[in-house]
């Protein structure tokens, strides 16, 4: 559907896409995430057309893909009432079937029929990113991009925008979902992509992902208290990758690849034995998407995927 490759782009010198590898399959629901500023929306302006790349190559499959957008802050017509802005945009897009037609029907896809004869700037933040989605929606596209399309929604205007998406996704729309809220990431994504400093630091399926680099080869030693003794006797397990210490609470251990769970459970017990330390508890743990993402943006993950 779209391949990106070697894409480059920098603001006055200051380099903020270097050498970005992306691939969106057809039906793909895509997870696009990294810190502010690390190039996300730079990217999605290039895939647009609103911004001209360096260098590299944006390529669709069909050379005449039609691109759907919702940026973070949709600015909208607000003497306009929900009817009048849709089929202000399907001229603006030159719709080529019956307008009033394809108005209501994404109308109905959004849920905002029942609001559609009120003015828009009467309307709440979740009323607007539907109909937002809606102007996103109208001229079928191939690609729809949607920036934030949740981020400072209540938990009710979050839970209705997710289900537009995932009805959308249920009729095989391909959708970029750029967000911060990573649970909404894992309720509506197939595939993900992180990006770290311009480049993509990993992309693949959500499943795929979260097997490798949250799987339960992390093992958490719960301490009585975090003495200097304890501490670097569990971080210096010659069986684990890397440590994370928790203040009054214990240290978490991260088995080097290619190690078994049982493998680093066998030597966490005995390196406790060892050092007479009585822990209150050892205990597997599973990292969420959340904290995979952390690990990645901060760099204490290095994946090679």
């Amino acid at each position: 559907m779209l391949k990106i490759t070697g894409l480059q782009k920098s603001y006055k010198g200051f380099p903020v896409l270097t050498n970005l590898n992306m691939t969106i399959d057809k039906g793909d629901v895509y997870g696009f995430l990294g810190t502010n500023g690390c190039g996300k929306t730079t990217t999605m302006n290039i895939i647009c057309n609103i911004i001209s790349k360096d260098s590299g190559e944006v390529m669709f499959e069909n050379n005449e893909a039609k691109i759907g957008y919702l940026p973070e802050a949709p600015a909208l017509y607000g003497y306009m009432n929900g009817f009048e802005y849709l089929d202000f945009i399907g001229a603006c897009c030159r719709y080529q079937g019956d307008i009033k037609a394809r108005t209501a029907e994404v109308l109905d896809i959004t849920g905002m029929t029942g609001s559609a004869k009120r003015l828009i700037k009467g309307y709440s933040r979740g009323m607007n990113q539907r109909i937002g989605i809606a102007a996103a929606l109208y001229n079928n596209p191939d690609l729809l991009i949607l920036d934030e399309p949740t981020s400072a929604l209540d938990p009710e205007g979050r839970a209705e925008v997710m289900e537009i998406i995932r009805k959308l996704a249920d009729r095989g729309s391909t959708i970029i979902l750029c967000t911060h809220i990573l649970t909404d990431v894992e309720r509506a994504a197939n595939k993900i992509g992180i990006l770290r400093n311009g480049q993509m630091a990993i992309e693949g399926g959500l499943r795929e992902v979260k097997e490798k680099l949250a799987g339960n080869n992390v093992i958490t030693v719960r301490l009585r208290k975090n003495t200097p003794e304890a501490v670097t006797a569990i971080c210096g397990i010659d069986l684990a990758e890397r440590s994370e210490v928790y203040e009054n609470y214990g240290v978490s251990v991260f088995a080097k690849e290619g190690v078994s769970e049982k493998e680093l459970y066998n030597k966490v017990i005995m390196t406790l034995a060892q050092n007479d330390i009585l822990p209150e508890g050892v205990e597997f743990r599973r990292m969420n998407l959340e904290q995979i993402y952390i690990g990645i943006t901060n760099g204490m993950i290095n994946p090679q995927m």
